[in-house]
């Protein structure tokens, strides 16, 4: 993962979440930081009972991350962390990933279940998210697998199959709430965006559109392709108002997010492919999307729930 700008000798904040209330793990983690020497701690604090803390350090070695994550490689310990400067941690600008992040799911491969092709286009969509397929022309192969599917079966896909995932309402509510903007932005398509911008309260979407006759679908995308140059130019787009990309947190799980979470100020790899957990600042395996919360150093009372 990488660091995004912590220095050696300016403050920075270590952030912990755990996946559950334990005070074993809590007794772990202040164990590593009084086993570690060179990390400086000038203060602790708890941001939720028993679930996450907030350590601002004056020493921050740039083989920190990787020193936390050998630490508690194998043990028990099931907890997220994020490493970053305390300057300008919360955010103007919340833009994210929908399928995989916002969502449980991955929409064309339900719609593809729904046009009897699933196990075919999940393979090209895994391949995809992987960074081991270009993403457009995989879009378009996919896309083309759907054609003559009913425009009904949109909408049982909707309601019968996509679900929030947890922590999603909370985050874009909090952030609103403290004059963030709040933007979806798919490689999917905007039936299934435009829905869930409403369902999660953000502000607004860009995604890709699907072709019809009224009745069904053509199996062709709209051009050009939303893919990772025009995640990135999204990102551009909706903060250069605001202060450019460093006062923005992106998340995301696949290959097409890569430029989106790189080029961010806090850019955070949930349940992401290897990819992108590797190059993003920090990650989410564990917990739920509040911890991109917990990360900008929100607390418990704060949280617009």
């Amino acid at each position: 993962m990488q660091n995004p700008n912590s220095q050696t000798g300016s403050l920075n904040s270590l952030t912990f979440v755990l996946k559950q209330k334990s005070a074993a793990d809590f007794k772990l983690l202040a164990s590593f930081c009084a086993e570690t020497p060179d990390v400086h701690m000038k203060s602790v604090q708890v941001l939720s009972d028993d679930k996450a803390v907030d350590i601002i350090i004056t020493n921050a070695p740039d083989n920190l991350r990787t020193r936390i994550a050998k630490a508690f490689a194998g043990k028990t310990l099931a907890a997220d962390f994020c490493l970053q400067p305390t300057e300008n941690r919360k955010k103007k600008l919340l833009i994210c990933d929908m399928d995989s992040t916002l969502i449980g799911q991955e929409c064309i491969d339900e719609l593809a279940d729904f046009a009897g092709v699933k196990d075919h286009v999940s393979k090209i969509t895994e391949r995809a998210m992987r960074g081991e397929l270009d993403f457009e022309a995989a879009l378009i192969e996919r896309v083309s697998l759907l054609k003559g599917l009913s425009l009904s079966a949109l909408n049982d896909c909707y309601n019968e199959r996509i679900t929030l995932n947890a922590g999603a309402k909370v985050l874009a509510a909090t952030m609103k709430a403290n004059g963030a903007k709040t933007v979806i932005v798919s490689g999917g398509f905007t039936y299934f965006t435009r829905r869930i911008a409403k369902a999660a309260g953000f502000d607004t979407h860009q995604a890709n559109t699907l072709h019809d006759d009224g009745k069904a679908l053509l199996g062709t995308v709209g051009m050009p392709i939303l893919g990772r140059d025009a995640k990135k130019q999204a990102l551009e787009a909706h903060s250069k108002s605001i202060g450019g990309a460093s006062v923005a947190l992106s998340i995301g799980d696949g290959a097409n997010d890569l430029a989106m979470i790189t080029a961010s100020g806090l850019g955070i790899a949930y349940r992401a492919k290897p990819i992108v957990a590797d190059a993003a600042h920090c990650a989410i395996n564990h917990t739920d999307l509040t911890s991109a919360l917990y990360f900008q150093g929100y607390r418990d009372s704060e949280f617009v729930r």
